[in-house]
């Protein structure tokens, strides 16, 4: 199963930790994964190459990925971080919480 937890402050988002593999098909075949993958992929992308954001990115092997903004968040990487958002969350509707959960943390600190 997919992990997703977005982090906020301020009712803020400012980055998110995605974690694991669906498992909805096998490797290779698995719309799940590969959703998620590609939204999770064209976010952090995104947001390097369009703003001037300072980010700290961290890509593992097995699965984990975990992305945050250092400082102000933009309006763009906001945008960003929002989309990234709906795009799991339509994911979590289509296929439901056996493939994908999604958690929403308020921090007070980083």
């Amino acid at each position: 199963m997919i992990k997703a937890i977005f982090y906020s402050r301020d009712n803020k988002v400012f980055g998110f930790k995605i974690k694991g593999h669906a498992e909805y098909g096998r490797c290779g075949k698995d719309v799940v994964c590969a959703g998620v993958s590609a939204l999770v992929i064209n976010t952090v992308n995104s947001i390097e190459s369009f703003t001037e954001d300072s980010v700290v990115t961290e890509e593992c092997e097995d699965g984990l990925v975990r992305f945050k903004v250092v400082g102000k968040v933009s309006p763009q990487s906001k945008l960003l971080l929002k989309s990234l958002r709906l795009g799991l969350c339509s994911i979590y509707e289509e296929y439901g919480d056996k493939y994908i959960q999604i958690y929403f943390r308020e921090v007070s600190h980083v």
